[in-house]
């Protein structure tokens, strides 16, 4: 039998080995999406045709992991029917759904029950609103190669101060947790944690359980003082918070694109994906990572850049849609523009209306024909 290639480089590195196990955190409300979340948990909206969370799960997988628990909590109900048993994406799925939120910490010892790895092995843990090209094996052989109790993924940002900092020695090894400085002289890095984690089993099993928790404000920080090993791994390659619309919008076009890496984007890269069942008119001009999703209808002269298109959403003829999401089912009239905006689920936008940057359209809301303009209608 011919060995499979992570575990033939496992055993001749043995800090190549791939972690195995993984948890992924889906359980946020994502309030900063809404309106995309309002019928939808945040890992479950469309990016690139596909929900977000199987770009995390198929990256996972390529990357030699084999059974993921996904700590779920808001719109529980939405993750096992649409994925199952993960055999479809060569992975064995589990649930486990939080009836009290029980922040980060918490949901991790609130699912480590499931997990099948030994105490002193690594455990993969991602946050569910990151889209990174993240080395998921050169952070699992750092841990191996340091002997961490965690290891973290760091990346570097120009303007840290939404994020935590997490200053590191020349060796790597962490030194503090700084959670969203605002000064100067508490800006000491532009390391950030970057929302994904390599767990020593054991420390999964050692949060308390039944209470919440969090990683970053208690866990961390209480490991530190411990005197537990912490590594940094920075990795700058591609790295987006998909927290609000417009990085959403824009994670979704960067998929399209092809300059944030997934094997889960559902046809050729490039300036536009046009999925089965999609009608575009001949004379509609999609680029910039557009996606249309099955089902949409796209009008004759219409124009749509950077922008995602849900299942059933219809773009009237010479519409124009720029850095926007389009909800289910929602339908965009015709001349009417939109330029960074969001418009929720079965919503409907008369004709020539004009919605610019930052407007959020409600789900099933109505907006009558030239209704809203930010212009002059001369």
């Amino acid at each position: 039998m011919r060995a499979h290639p992570a575990s033939a480089a496992g055993a001749a590195d043995p800090t190549r080995r791939p972690a195995t196990e993984a948890i992924l955190l889906v359980g946020g409300k994502g309030t900063r999406l809404r309106p995309l979340t309002v019928h939808t948990p945040k890992p479950m909206v469309p990016a690139a045709g596909v929900p977000f969370l199987t770009h995390q799960l198929a990256r996972a997988r390529a990357a030699g992991v084999e059974h993921v628990v996904m700590a779920t909590s808001y719109l529980a109900e939405v993750f096992e029917p649409y994925f199952g048993d993960g055999s479809a994406l060569g992975l064995h799925l589990e649930y486990v759904t939080e009836t009290d939120p029980l922040g980060t910490g918490g949901a991790l010892r609130n699912v480590a029950h499931r997990l099948h790895s030994a105490p002193d092995e690594p455990v993969l843990v991602f946050n569910g609103d990151i889209l990174t090209g993240l080395d998921i094996g050169a952070l699992v052989a750092a841990h191996r190669a340091s002997s961490a109790d965690v290891s973290l993924h760091l990346t570097r940002v120009e303007d840290p101060r939404a994020f935590g900092l997490v200053p590191t020695d020349p060796d790597g090894r962490v030194t503090a947790f700084l959670e969203k400085p605002q000064t100067p002289e508490e800006i000491v890095t532009d390391q950030i944690n970057a929302g994904a984690y390599v767990f020593t089993r054991a420390l999964l099993d050692a949060i308390p359980a039944g209470r919440p928790v969090s990683v970053e404000r208690e866990t961390f920080p209480g490991l530190l003082a411990d005197g537990a090993h912490l590594h940094g791994m920075v990795d700058s390659t591609y790295w987006l918070d998909l927290g609000t619309p417009e990085a959403f919008v824009r994670g979704s076009a960067d998929l399209v694109l092809g300059r944030a890496p997934s094997p889960a984007v559902p046809g050729r890269r490039g300036e536009h994906l046009v999925l089965p069942g999609a009608d575009v008119a001949d004379d509609a001009k999609l680029f910039a990572g557009t996606c249309v999703a099955e089902g949409a209808v796209i009008g004759s002269g219409a124009l749509v850049e950077g922008s995602a298109v849900l299942a059933g959403a219809r773009i009237e003829p010479g519409a124009v849609v720029r850095d926007s999401l389009v909800g289910a089912n929602a339908r965009v009239g015709a001349n009417s523009v939109l330029v960074g905006a969001v418009v929720g689920d079965n919503a409907e936008i008369g004709p020539d209306n004009e919605l610019l940057h930052g407007t959020r359209v409600w789900c099933d809301a109505r907006i009558p024909p030239a209704a809203i303009r930010f212009s002059s209608d001369q």
